[in-house]
């Protein structure tokens, strides 16, 4: 179970992007064939595509994938460059909490005084329920990358490289795995 949550923010956006292209093809082939176009799908698309965007920082969060400047870090002393990057990860957190705790305020107001989206009629307190989700959801990534690096002594790394290394990894077992029985 706590697996499967580990990589909550992978399959929601997995699914999310899907839903957003889907939205997208059927609005492109329905204008382009029989020449009308309609409110709610680009709304729905639209919807899905911020929520797929906010979901999505949190699992780079999750990955250590968000930019940084560190090349001025890496000149430093690993146990210098660690302690100034928590304290950074710490400013980023209580950020993250502040604008989950200011979305609750905003989604508050939106019940208190609903406002529906135009095409498909629903109260934007929903839609914007992402804010809080991500918020708090990168937050508890960000510790938890700490966590991985300062107490378990694992380094994020670099995912574009970890992405590169599963392919070629697959690539070479593939290979291997043809030429070990003889077909290869």
């Amino acid at each position: 179970m706590l697996a499967k949550f580990n990589h909550i923010e992978d399959y929601a956006c997995r699914f999310l992007l899907g839903v957003f292209v889907v939205l997208l093809f059927v609005q492109v082939v329905m204008r382009v064939t029989l020449g009308i176009g309609m409110a709610w799908i680009e709304e729905l698309a639209r919807y899905a595509f911020i929520w797929f965007v906010f979901l999505g920082a949190a699992h780079a969060a999750h990955l250590g994938a968000h930019n940084r400047l560190q090349t001025h870090i890496k000149l430093l002393p690993k146990r210098v460059a660690n302690t100034l990057l928590l304290l950074v990860d710490l400013m980023w957190v209580g950020f993250c909490l502040v604008l989950a705790w200011k979305s609750l305020d905003l989604i508050g107001l939106l019940l208190e005084f609903p406002y529906d989206s135009p095409a498909l009629g629903w109260s934007l307190a929903y839609v914007y329920f992402v804010f809080p989700i991500a918020f708090v959801l990168m937050a508890f990534r960000v510790l938890q990358v700490q966590y991985m690096k300062l107490v378990k002594g694992i380094e994020p790394g670099d995912v574009e490289q970890q992405e590169v290394s599963k392919i070629t990894e697959g690539e070479s077992n593939t290979t291997g795995n043809s030429s070990s029985n003889g077909k290869g």
